[in-house]
């Protein structure tokens, strides 16, 4: 006989994953300590972000699929930095080593960066053929392309896994990438500090551009990465959740498109920009620079409105509540950010009272 669930345990496992390899990394092989972790706790989901070091997400992607069983896999690309035919064929590697566990995102990196590689700006029309092209090659056709991507005349995967294609997911903040989301994509995730009130206005905009596309808009899903304090001291919880709501809200354009979705004061942004640390800057990012400690003292400018709506800080069982409005306002899923899944089982705990409680 079958053990009974217990309450919100599903609902955990469906609707809430967390981040592997945070920030820089030292030893990698603490991803698959993490991500074991992570599903011992009943998370459904570990995300690797792409970073040019220790955390390349195909290898780290393949490694997670064979010291896990159940989990949920994403891995994050920038779209141009391989051949259109090593994209998909390493994500049809992956679904066809994890069990169709796997799901493939594909993120925009601030233009100066990519120049800097050397690599060509990820622009829409550039992604929208990539995925054009990911799904015909998925689908077993030769793909004869000449274009924006450049110049393929006979592409094909000679071998292919045969089972689910892997979703294919857009990290989007302003309203041109949430429509390109609703248009191309199966799903899209919302930045870091994207209130409640934006991810309701998020949804609508996603949702409508699938629709005026043809499409199912509630076949898109709707991905939230939030930032999670649970039962942190003070001081960590100002690092963790102050400074690195710097980071993002420093960079120009970037952090305009959160305060715009969520409606929030954008003079706020020019008082953190003309702060001493970050006008020193001359547009290097903050993050490379300082750590989040070091920017606490900046993070007083923030008003505290803006951290209570767009991360979840306090008790264990605060945050959980708090998690729960961002699924009542649209959101599918939510990545956990900001803590490591060994000191997550609390909040766990806690999630799974909250789901439970609204019936999920």
């Amino acid at each position: 006989m079958t053990a009974a669930m217990e309450p919100g345990a599903q609902a955990l496992f469906d609707k809430f994953g967390t981040y592997i390899l945070p920030g820089r990394v030292s030893d990698p092989r603490r991803g698959i300590e993490e991500a074991q972790e992570a599903e011992r706790i009943g998370l459904g989901c570990v995300w690797i972000s792409e970073r040019y070091a220790l955390k390349e997400p195909a290898v780290l992607a393949g490694a997670v699929s064979q010291a896990t069983s159940k989990i949920r896999i994403t891995g994050t690309m920038y779209a141009t930095m391989r051949h259109p035919l090593v994209t998909a064929s390493v994500a049809d590697l992956m679904q066809a080593l994890s069990g169709d566990r796997f799901r493939l995102m594909f993120a925009r990196a601030v233009p100066a960066y990519m120049k800097m590689l050397g690599s060509p700006p990820i622009t829409m029309e550039r992604l929208a053929d990539l995925i054009s092209i990911c799904r015909r090659l998925w689908a077993g056709e030769k793909v004869d392309y000449e274009g924006v991507l450049g110049k393929f005349p006979a592409i094909s995967l000679t071998d292919r896994h045969g089972g689910t294609p892997p979703p294919i997911i857009f990290t989007a903040i302003g309203p041109k990438s949430l429509e390109f989301a609703g248009e191309h994509c199966d799903g899209v995730l919302l930045h870091p500090f994207v209130s409640a009130q934006g991810v309701k206005n998020s949804t609508k905009i996603v949702r409508d551009a699938a629709e005026k596309a043809g499409r199912d808009p509630m076949a898109v899903r709707i991905y939230h990465n939030i930032i999670v304090a649970p039962d942190l001291p003070k001081d960590e919880e100002e690092a963790v959740v102050g400074g690195r709501a710097i980071t993002y809200f420093e960079l120009p354009g970037f952090g305009d498109l959160i305060v715009d979705i969520n409606g929030w004061d954008k003079g706020v942004l020019d008082q953190i920009r003309a702060h001493p640390k970050i006008a020193s800057l001359n547009g290097k990012p903050a993050d490379q620079t300082y750590t989040r400690q070091e920017l606490v003292d900046v993070s007083k400018l923030i008003p505290q409105h803006w951290l209570d709506e767009g991360a979840a800080v306090g008790t264990a069982a605060q945050c959980a509540d708090q998690l729960m409005d961002f699924l009542d306002v649209g959101a599918d899923e939510i990545l956990l950010h900001g803590a490591s899944p060994k000191d997550m089982g609390p909040l766990t705990t806690e999630l799974k009272r909250a789901l439970a409680a609204k019936g999920l």
